[in-house]
């Protein structure tokens, strides 16, 4: 498929460089990585996460949890502190 974009000036003088810099042999590599590595991942997958989430849940069960609370107070003595 053949798409036709309309570039800025400066769009396209950024992208010149690029490939003036040996970054990107053409314009359209340089677009083209930026659509394949600058689309936004799938927020719907959090596989990634479980983990992380796992070792939470154990690190809670060895009773290495701090209470909300405490947290919450310390940052609010610390930020007391910075604007005495």
């Amino acid at each position: 498929m053949t798409i036709t974009l309309m570039l800025t000036r400066e769009q396209e003088n950024a992208l010149q460089a690029l490939v003036t810099a040996g970054r990107f042999p053409t314009i359209e590599a340089a677009i083209s990585f930026a659509v394949d590595h600058f689309s936004p991942p799938d927020l719907t997958d959090l596989s990634w996460a479980k983990p992380y989430i796992d070792e939470a849940h154990a690190s809670l069960e060895r009773g290495e949890g701090v209470p909300a609370g405490e947290v919450f107070a310390e940052v609010d003595a610390r930020l007391k502190h910075r604007g005495a």
